[in-house]
């Protein structure tokens, strides 16, 4: 089992930036792939990025490249996500999960994550 916990969520006005945390606890933290994902009202789940166990891969989604940076410290068993240019359009609550193996290949399907945190709310607005 991985416990993750998101953190950093807040109000931020568009253009601005942000970073979240997900700090994760359990069997070997840093075996896991780790995703974040982000959610609005109404809609589904997307995938934002992913970052590969041994910080050698990372993944984005389109609407988020070169705006948005993934990074680990697996010392610290956290991931962060830095995000820039952020605007109304970015959804509202960002989630961060482990997958469902250790060691395994990069994915951006949330059914590869079993282990979710309860999610951090992001606002843009002025």
């Amino acid at each position: 089992q991985v416990q993750m916990v998101e953190s950093g969520g807040g109000l931020v006005q568009p253009g601005g930036s942000l970073q979240l945390s997900c700090t994760a606890s359990g069997r070997t933290p840093s075996a896991y792939n780790i995703g974040w994902f982000r959610q609005a009202p109404g809609k589904e789940r997307e995938f934002v990025t992913a970052i590969s166990w041994s910080s050698d891969a990372t993944v984005y989604a389109d609407s988020v490249k070169g705006r948005f940076t993934i990074s680990r410290d697996n010392a610290r068993s956290t991931v962060y996500l830095q995000m820039n240019s952020l605007n109304p359009e970015d959804p509202v609550v960002y989630y961060c999960a482990a997958a469902r193996v250790p060691y395994g290949p990069i994915d951006s399907g949330p059914t590869a994550y079993s282990y979710w945190g309860q999610g951090t709310q992001v606002t843009v607005s002025e």
